[in-house]
C-alpha cells in the first residue's frame, strides 16, 4: 500500500469517528484523530460535545506512552487557543509525535493556520490535505457558522414527481416513505433548530420535534408577524422543546404576554410591519448570538421562497416521492415571485442522490453570495 494510500485509509477512520458524533458536538466542530505508532493503532478519539476533551486529547491518553514518535491523523487543524479547552497543538507536541496528518484547515480565526504552524516550529513533520473535501463536507456547518456567526441554513421539503407538497384540497400526509421520513427525523436530530412560519402550525399543529430512539429536539422556531399562533398549539404546550417566536411590531401585546409565562420566547423584528413579514436576516443574527449554528427551514414554499430570494439559504434537501398529483391549484415547495427569465435560474451546485425505501432524496447546494 502507498504511504497515500496509508494515509488515506487512516483518515477514513478519523473521519467515520468524527461522523458518529453528528448532533452533538455544536457549535464546535466534528472531528476525529487516530495515532498509529509502527503500523500500529495505539490511539482513537473524537470530539463528543462542546467543553469534553478534543479528540486529539482522547486519542493521546487513549495512546500513552505509545504515542512518542507516532503519527496522529486529525480531521481538522488542531487548535491553538485556550477556550474551553487547553490548545490540542501544544499537547500534540509534548506528547512527542513524530507527524501529524491533517485533512482541513480550521477556519476559525483564532486557529487558522496557527496549530500547524506550531507544531512545525516544534519540528514535527505535517501534511496537510488528505481527504481534504470529505472533511469540509463533514463540517460544512461549523465553516458557515465559525466565520460569519450565523446558522448554516438548510431548505428541505419532501414533493410528488410533479414537484408538489399537497394536492389541490391541502392534503400532504404522506408524501414520502416512512424511510425517507426517518431520515428527515435524523436531520431534525443534527439541527440546532428547525423553522417553520405559522402557517404550518395552523394547518397541521406540528410539533417539530424528532422521533428517533435517543433522538435530540431542536430548537423550534416560528415565523409569526402578527401572532396568530393558538395558545393551545403544542409547540406551544407541550414542553418537548423550547419555542421562539419572531414576529413584528403589530402583535398584540396581551397575547405576546401570554405566550411568554408560557414558556414561550418572542422577538420582535425591525421592518415587519411594512412588508408584513418577519425580518429573516435578524432571524439569523439572533439564533447566531445564541450560539445556534445550524437551522433546518421546514416551512411551506412562501417561507422557503423568502430564504431562497433573499440569498439566505445554503443547501437544499429535497425528497422526492413517485407520484404525481397534478393541479394547477396545488402548492409546490417554493413559491414566492418565481423568476422571469430562465437564464437567471438559480443554479445549484454539488448535487447528490440517493434512494430511500421508494423515494429519492437529492441534496445540492445554493450559490455563494
Amino acid at each position: 500500500m502507498s504511504e497515500l494510500s496509508l494515509h488515506e485509509k487512516y483518515m477514513r477512520l478519523a473521519l467515520e469517528n468524527a461522523r458518529a458524533a453528528q448532533g452533538q458536538t455544536a457549535p464546535n466542530p466534528l472531528v476525529g484523530s487516530v495515532i498509529v505508532n509502527d503500523g500500529r493503532l495505539v490511539g482513537i478519539g473524537a470530539h463528543l460535545k462542546p467543553g469534553e476533551p478534543h479528540a486529539e486529547i482522547h486519542a493521546l491518553r487513549m495512546a500513552g506512552d505509545h504515542a512518542k514518535g507516532a503519527t496522529i491523523y486529525v480531521t481538522l487543524e488542531p487548535c491553538s487557543h485556550h477556550g474551553r479547552t487547553g490548545p490540542c497543538a501544544e499537547a500534540i507536541v509534548q506528547a512527542g509525535l513524530a507527524r501529524v496528518v491533517v485533512a482541513a484547515p480550521d477556519p476559525n480565526p483564532l486557529v487558522a493556520g496557527r496549530g500547524i504552524r506550531i507544531l512545525r516550529d516544534a519540528g514535527i513533520e505535517v501534511i496537510e490535505g488528505v481527504l481534504r473535501e470529505e472533511s469540509e463536507r463533514l463540517n460544512e456547518v461549523f465553516n458557515r457558522y465559525i466565520v460569519d456567526k450565523r446558522p448554516f441554513v438548510t431548505v428541505k421539503s419532501a414533493v410528488t414527481m410533479d414537484g408538489k407538497i399537497a394536492t389541490r384540497t391541502g392534503s400532504s400526509r404522506w408524501i414520502t416513505s416512512a424511510e425517507a421520513r426517518e431520515d428527515v427525523h435524523r436531520l431534525r436530530h443534527e439541527s440546532g433548530a428547525i423553522l417553520v412560519g405559522v402557517q404550518t402550525i395552523l394547518h397541521d399543529d406540528s410539533q417539530l420535534n424528532t422521533r428517533l430512539p435517543g433522538g435530540r429536539n431542536p430548537l423550534r422556531v416560528v415565523l409569526d408577524s402578527t401572532l396568530r399562533i393558538p395558545e393551545n398549539a403544542r409547540v406551544v404546550t407541550d414542553g418537548e422543546a423550547p419555542t421562539w417566536i419572531f414576529t413584528g411590531s403589530n402583535a398584540d401585546p396581551a397575547k405576546r404576554e401570554r405566550l411568554e409565562a408560557a414558556g414561550v420566547r418572542v422577538f420582535e423584528t425591525a421592518g415587519a410591519a411594512d412588508s408584513g413579514r418577519v425580518n429573516l436576516e435578524e432571524v439569523l443574527d439572533v439564533l447566531g448570538s445564541s450560539e445556534i449554528s445550524s437551522l433546518l427551514v421546514e416551512g411551506g414554499g412562501q417561507v422557503i421562497a423568502s430564504f431562497v430570494e433573499q440569498g439566505l439559504a445554503d443547501k437544499l434537501v429535497l425528497y422526492m416521492a413517485p407520484k404525481l398529483v397534478g393541479g394547477q391549484g396545488a402548492p409546490t415547495f417554493i413559491e414566492g415571485l418565481g423568476i422571469a427569465e430562465m437564464g437567471d435560474a438559480v443554479q445549484l451546485t454539488g448535487l447528490r442522490a440517493e434512494q430511500l425505501g421508494p423515494d429519492l432524496k437529492f441534496e445540492a447546494y445554493f450559490p455563494k453570495g
